[in-house]
């Protein structure tokens, strides 16, 4: 599930025109580490990997939007953000590329 959740999350960046070769191509990469992190969370905390990837898709869905709603775009952040609150001991990389993937997609709304 969550390898598709990413994959799917992968596709809709590299088909929004609304982002730039170079926003697309950092997206992807923090995307690829991403799911290595998630897949290691899977293990031992499954409902919680799912919430990150879902909360990912649904933030990067409003940041690539044509027509963007900026408050949908934040909360969608802040619930990605709020999904890995709690693992930065266990999961510090996780939280840390969480953190980078919000403020990009947030950043594409500005």
């Amino acid at each position: 599930m969550i390898e598709k959740t990413i994959s799917e999350i992968e596709a809709q960046i590299g088909g929004a025109d609304s982002v730039s070769a170079e926003r697309k191509a950092e997206l992807l990469k923090l995307l690829g580490t991403l799911k290595t992190e998630v897949a290691e969370l899977s293990k031992t905390h499954g409902e919680q990997a799912d919430s990150i990837a879902g909360f990912a898709k649904v933030s990067a869905y409003e940041a690539t939007r044509t027509e963007q709603n900026p408050q949908l775009r934040e909360l969608s952040n802040q619930g990605l953000v709020s999904s890995v609150e709690g693992f930065e001991q266990s999961h510090p990389k996780l939280v840390q590329i969480v953190n980078r993937i919000s403020q990009t997609l947030a950043d594409l709304g500005i």
